[in-house]
């Protein structure tokens, strides 16, 4: 079974929810630049039942050229992760 796409899921939200397709599309855009300006604020963003986005903070490191062996240093970056809810991997798995 393929992915849904865009345009499926806002079919379906607004066909279970009794709203226009425009109104769940703003308000998935909302959501998102909502999601967006906590996490670089705080650090998180928690969506109720499903999981939470982090910021994390990832130290400098030491690894490897696959194409020629050579050690190479890593620099420290952050970068945002998504962090499965307990209730939702219980729903689905």
């Amino acid at each position: 079974m393929a992915k849904m796409t865009k345009s499926q899921i806002l079919a379906s939200l607004a066909e279970s929810t009794n709203l226009s397709k425009k109104d769940v599309d703003n308000l998935l855009e909302n959501l998102t630049n909502l999601a967006y300006k906590e996490v670089k604020s705080s650090g998180e963003f928690v969506v109720p039942g499903i999981g939470k986005l982090v910021k994390v903070n990832r130290k400098a490191r030491m690894g490897r050229n696959p194409a020629t062996g050579a050690s190479i240093q890593i620099p420290a970056k952050t970068v945002v992760k998504f962090r499965i809810a307990k209730a939702a991997k219980e729903a689905v798995l």
